[in-house]
């Protein structure tokens, strides 16, 4: 399954609601032992996303959260998934039954995706999670306490991420769309979708600094002499 994917519909079956919609704004990742998707309504900008191992069994997916966010909401309660996989002519059709709404009313996921990636295989390949992130200008330094994902495969890459503010409220927000490596120091990010306006369809040229193939540090210049670092750990198993 590694691999990197677009969705194309979600249907939504219950015995009271028979719904599709074709407009979901979401990737999905694959690496080798992880996955990641994240998925954002651009009318209100309202999104989720999740991340977590998972394992494969014949037609049969085991997908192991680990955190995930939505909207006002963030869960780090582990929860498992059974999804019954049906590959197609590019991509796959999966199904999630007994789904449980909040509501209580159980009923039926279906969600069909396309194909994407260039197969380029880079060092930054796989999930990872954020362990810090601060702001540096000049001689100031300034944290930001967040809880943070990022894949990265086959030429595309997901993060998600979610805080709390003033009032501890909580927010998620996501981006996700292509990247390259033009130099082993160099990572570029075109961002396709995201929460915020001024990531949304934006490149980001970003410095990073690898340690070993399990840390990675990046940095990027956000203006006015301000440089933004963050520090991320891969997921194992």
């Amino acid at each position: 399954m590694a691999g990197a994917y677009k969705m194309l519909s979600q249907s939504v079956k219950s015995d009271s609601t028979d719904t599709t919609v074709t407009n979901v704004n979401q990737l999905k990742i694959y690496t080798d032992d992880f996955m990641m998707y994240a998925n954002v309504n651009s009318p209100d900008s309202i999104s989720s996303f999740g991340v977590g191992s998972y394992t494969m069994n014949g037609d049969t997916i085991t997908e192991n959260i680990v955190f995930s966010g939505n909207d006002s909401t963030s869960n780090s309660t582990a929860a498992a998934y059974k999804l019954f996989i049906k590959k197609t002519g590019n991509g796959y059709e999966q199904d999630i039954l007994g789904m449980q709404g909040n509501n209580g009313q159980k009923f039926d996921l279906k969600e069909t995706y396309d194909s994407l990636g260039s197969g380029a295989k880079t060092p930054l390949d796989g999930a990872w999670k954020q362990t810090a992130r601060y702001q540096i200008k000049g001689k100031d330094s300034t944290s930001f306490p967040v809880t943070q994902y990022k894949a990265y495969y086959s030429g595309y890459c997901i993060w998600g991420n979610s805080w709390k503010d003033s009032s501890n409220k909580v927010h998620t927000g996501i981006g996700y769309g292509k990247f390259i490596m033009p130099a082993a120091n160099k990572v570029k990010e075109s961002m396709t979708a995201s929460t915020f306006s001024d990531v949304r369809g934006h490149d980001f040229d970003i410095d990073i600094e690898l340690t070993g193939s399990d840390k990675f540090k990046q940095t990027m210049d956000v203006g006015d002499g301000t440089k933004s670092v963050e520090l991320y750990e891969r997921l194992k198993k």
